[in-house]
């Protein structure tokens, strides 16, 4: 994974043999997508986050731009909404595709009002894909995922377990209500704790979106709601610290247990005083820099491998030809012990 030393020392002799002949050809040839010293030339990757400025997005956003600076040949285009809206994510997206950029990528905050978008990309020439969540019913012709949904459901679920003796009361504080991803984590969660946790019981499911202090303000209601919750889940990485927040100013540190899908500094703080016990994640620059080496391989009409070697760090990214789904790896778990070794 990209732990400070590691992502820094990325360079283009990672990827020299690979890129070689993608970006050479003859003084015969057309050229190939990309090859040519002109930044005109250069294939174009848009990735459309839910919503930018946030530690998450903006690690993803550091990632693309290390793709695109090892590749030589890239651009990368990175914007998102100042809000979790999906009009405004359609509005970006469309600008995109009205720029003609060779590989548009989206995280959608709403999957069936972005499907119709990716379409019109798709007419337009335009490769397509999603990344960090999906839109399962639209012509993207790839998904790169974080890490599996059961991964990181049942990672979840075990980590908020832990603390809480595998019973009792808690509740889990999403995002976006219609993101494909964190309700498919949410199912794998309920699902996977009915089975193994019989003694919890899940209360509720709230969402907040992509906004921290409605994060806290939800989880205060959830606890004042119910004086005997003993759990709190961040579904998303400005809920996760949110819960952790609501119960440091509740005074309830060390008896309710909260953990959550948040980045490492955002949640160092947070772990270290014990106000959350866990955070579950992956490396999230990584994840940029396999999307924006994704969106190159479409461009250049190249076919994804059962196992991929992307780079350093990323030597077996697998690829599921019946999902169209490269999955970057196995769930991490963020503790006290390791969250100083990510800068992001």
């Amino acid at each position: 994974m990209y732990k400070k030393s590691k992502l820094t020392t990325m360079a283009a002799l990672a990827l020299a043999g690979m890129l070689a002949m993608s970006g050479c050809t003859s003084k015969n040839d057309a050229p190939a997508p990309g090859a040519g010293d002109s930044a005109s030339a250069k294939i174009k990757v848009a990735f459309v986050p839910k919503l930018a400025g946030i530690p998450y997005f903006e690690a993803m956003n550091a990632g693309g731009k290390a793709a695109a600076a090892d590749m030589g040949n890239v651009e990368w285009l990175y914007q998102g909404p100042t809000t979790a809206d999906a009009a405004a994510q359609a509005d970006i997206a469309r600008s995109f595709i009205q720029q003609k950029v060779d590989s548009l990528i989206v995280a959608p905050n709403d999957p069936d009002s972005m499907a119709p978008l990716l379409k019109e990309a798709e007419t337009a020439g335009i490769k397509v894909g999603t990344s960090d969540t999906d839109a399962p019913n639209s012509v993207r012709q790839v998904f790169v995922n974080q890490a599996s949904e059961e991964g990181i459901g049942e990672a979840l679920t075990d980590a908020i377990m832990e603390p809480m003796g595998g019973a009792g009361k808690y509740a889990i504080v999403s995002c976006g209500e219609t993101a494909e991803n964190l309700n498919a984590w949410i199912a794998v969660q309920k699902a996977y704790a009915a089975k193994k946790y019989p003694e919890a019981e899940l209360v509720s499911v709230v969402y907040a979106g992509e906004d921290q202090a409605k994060a806290t303000s939800m989880a205060t209601d959830l606890m004042n709601a119910n004086p005997d919750l003993t759990g709190l889940v961040g579904e998303c990485t400005s809920s996760a610290p949110g819960v952790a927040q609501a119960v440091k100013d509740a005074g309830k540190i060390g008896k309710v247990f909260t953990v959550g899908l948040g980045t490492p500094m955002s949640m160092a703080p947070y772990l270290k005083e014990g106000s959350s016990s866990a955070s579950i994640l992956w490396d999230v620059k990584a994840l940029g820099y396999l999307t924006a080496w994704a969106g190159v391989q479409l461009a250049e009409g190249k076919p994804f491998a059962a196992t991929n070697n992307v780079g350093p760090g990323l030597d077996a990214v697998t690829y599921d030809e019946a999902t169209k789904t490269l999955l970057l790896g196995p769930a991490l778990k963020i503790t006290p012990t390791n969250v100083d070794n990510y800068d992001y």
